[in-house]
């Protein structure tokens, strides 16, 4: 792990020369990295730099909110991509679900290197984009959420059902003739469980 000792205690300073860095994972198996401002930062073997070719600039990186009751923390980025293509990509469906990491950093105010070891603040998805076009703009809001939205997903898929029960243990056969089931368990959520669970069985010839 590293040691952000050395960034926490320069927060404390009355000047500090401080950056935040964002890095998107891309459908293409790529990550679109980049800077809050102009020039470009390396660390943790990441350039990150304020415009991208394709993609365009950051405009800007909005404050992380705190998750409250049964909403986790989330955070929304926007950017500036110079074309449609680009847009297109960063708010297609294919976007969904990639990782999104958040930096903050210092810079040493005489060389303007790096201090190590930036704190990486945020981790998550992306749930959405959303495009919002105007007069001589464009911009793509990537609606992200912290890896912790994963504890409230209520285990789709995970059922009794045979099909699921193979695929956790080969070979068992304890659901194989189940057909159906007359009233659900609530597995993964904080529903009350019923009393009594119907199965309709076929017995083995």
């Amino acid at each position: 792990m590293p040691d952000d000792a050395g960034v926490r205690a320069l927060f404390d300073r009355p000047y500090v020369l401080m950056f935040a860095t964002v890095e998107v994972a891309l459908p293409d198996g790529g990550a679109l990295r980049l800077l809050d401002g102009s020039g470009s930062v390396t660390f943790a073997g990441r350039t990150f730099t304020g415009l991208d070719p394709t993609f365009g600039a950051l405009a800007s990186l909005e404050a992380i909110a705190d998750g409250m009751g049964d909403d986790a923390p989330g955070i929304r980025l926007n950017f500036n991509p110079p074309t449609a293509d680009a847009a297109a990509i960063l708010a297609g469906q294919d976007m969904q679900g990639r990782t999104v990491l958040v930096w903050v950093g210092a810079l040493n105010t005489v060389t303007g290197v790096v201090i190590p070891d930036p704190l990486l603040v945020f981790a998550g998805e992306v749930d959405q984009g959303i495009l919002s076009v105007g007069l001589g703009s464009r911009t793509i809001s990537l609606e992200v959420v912290s890896v912790w939205e994963r504890l409230f997903e209520d285990s789709q898929g995970v059922r009794l059902t045979n099909a699921f029960h193979q695929s956790a243990w080969p070979g068992e056969l304890g659901f194989e003739f189940v057909t159906d089931v007359q009233r659900q368990l609530p597995w993964g959520s904080e529903l009350p469980r019923p009393m009594v669970v119907t199965d309709a069985l076929y017995t083995r010839p």
